[in-house]
């Protein structure tokens, strides 16, 4: 995967006013940029979750019930991720 970096300035209250520390920033940023992306309907759930640095678009599922956004996944995207999930079981 190939990586942009991106330089943000923010102000110096940024930390404390997002309970975020230094180390956790990064993460942070990337997760809730993905959140937002995804509200605003720019990114699908799986590209959503390669840029929020979860594992998974079941991990990016329970983010975005963590904060509070409803996800656009109808019965028809069930069924193709258990057509997918049954098929990598039988390899």
């Amino acid at each position: 995967m190939q990586v942009v970096k991106a330089w943000v300035n923010l102000p110096g209250s940024f930390l404390a006013a997002t309970k975020t520390n230094e180390n956790e920033l990064d993460l942070f940023i990337r997760r809730s940029l993905a959140v937002e992306l995804y509200r605003e309907r720019k990114l699908s759930i799986g590209k959503a979750a390669e840029v929020a640095g979860v594992r998974n678009k079941w991990e990016m599922l329970m983010l975005l019930n963590e904060r509070g956004v409803p996800v656009d996944y109808t019965a028809e995207d069930a069924k193709k991720d258990l057509e997918t999930l049954k098929e990598l079981l039988s390899r």
